[in-house]
């Protein structure tokens, strides 16, 4: 079951709404400090672009397509409530696009997911080598704070806190001088996520559960999530507890460490790319219930699997809506006492 920010919004009555105070205009040049180096915005973004589907779809619901000139790297299908928006935005590719097909679009903004884009070692290039174009860039603060990431995952030393999106969606909306936009998105996930902790208060102590995101090959080791990650705020909100207890966002794990945990509840990663070995969430189902070890699981023969964006196992705007999925589930398997 998956949720969009405004179809979910839709259900709440307007009583329930927050009310949001207009928030005052950006001041240029704007210097904010982003992931240890100062970030100078001379004036709004006209020709952004998106690095990383989070990126692109906050600066999508901040209603800013019209000032995009291009977005890559994709893992699912954006947002339905945003695909017309996305229609109007060039994509320069699904995956990773090289430096200049990005510069080709003559940006004047780079907004990137994660530092493995725009790092010291960036796969699409450099903060520097855009900086010598004149093009300034920003990092989403969810990734500024995990160690030994510029080329791969890392790990993350403390409990993701919404805070850090909560910080880049006012961020992002001060460079382009829509901070009341920024402000009123912000309040409105908030209300969802105190909505789901009214409804699950000290129910779910006696689950566990693992997030299966992917697998470089199906019956070898699993990509689950660490425990200090977006997936990790989840069971946190839940009262739960995830039975990998690594600080790696994404650790490889065998199977048969997992089983000898024997968790409540498995989360499995739903996604649109194919470039893995399980990325497919139809071939991981096949594997849980066929292999012998894991086919054995309580949660298997329960039927307790739950499909989630995988997007949402990752700090996104989507992680909210995760939330909200693994909740429903839990009521669902009359696991919330």
């Amino acid at each position: 079951m998956k949720y969009g920010l405004i179809a979910a919004l839709i259900a709440l009555p307007l009583t329930a709404l927050p009310s949001v105070a207009f928030a005052a205009s950006t001041s240029y040049p704007l210097t904010i400090e982003n992931c240890g180096s100062d970030v100078v915005i001379e004036k709004a973004p006209q020709h952004a672009v998106g690095l990383g589907q989070n990126s692109t779809e906050i600066l999508l619901m901040l209603g800013l397509a019209d000032r995009m000139a291009g977005s890559a790297i994709w893992v699912s299908p954006v947002l339905p409530e945003l695909a017309g928006d996305n229609e109007k935005v060039h994509r320069i590719a699904a995956n990773t696009p090289n430096f200049e097909a990005v510069v080709a679009r003559e940006p004047d903004f780079i907004a990137a997911q994660f530092l493995t884009s725009v790092g010291p070692q960036g796969r699409v290039g450099t903060r520097q080598q855009f900086a010598d174009l004149g093009v300034p860039s920003y990092v989403s603060p969810t990734d500024c704070v995990v160690t030994d990431n510029s080329v791969s995952d890392g790990s993350r030393k403390k409990m993701f806190s919404m805070d850090l999106l909560y910080q880049e969606i006012d961020e992002l909306s001060r460079i382009f001088d829509v901070a009341d936009r920024g402000e009123k998105l912000i309040a409105e996930i908030k209300a969802r996520e105190a909505a789901v902790r009214a409804r699950v208060a000290d129910k779910a102590k006696d689950v566990s559960l693992v997030y299966w995101f992917s697998s470089p090959e199906v019956a070898g080791d699993a990509w689950v999530a660490g425990k200090n990650g977006a997936s990790g705020y989840i069971t946190q909100v839940l009262g739960a507890r995830n039975v990998v207890a690594s600080e790696q966002e994404w650790p490889l794990v065998g199977w048969e460490a997992i089983a000898a945990e024997d968790p409540t509840v498995i989360v499995i990663g739903t996604m649109d790319r194919r470039t893995q070995g399980a990325d497919d969430p139809a071939v991981k189902r096949t594997f849980l219930t066929k292999d012998p070890v894991v086919g054995k699981l309580g949660a298997v023969e329960k039927g307790h699997i739950v499909e989630m964006d995988a997007q949402a196992m990752n700090p996104t705007i989507r992680t909210i809506s995760g939330l909200e999925t693994v909740a429903a589930s839990l009521e669902q398997f009359g696991l919330l006492k």
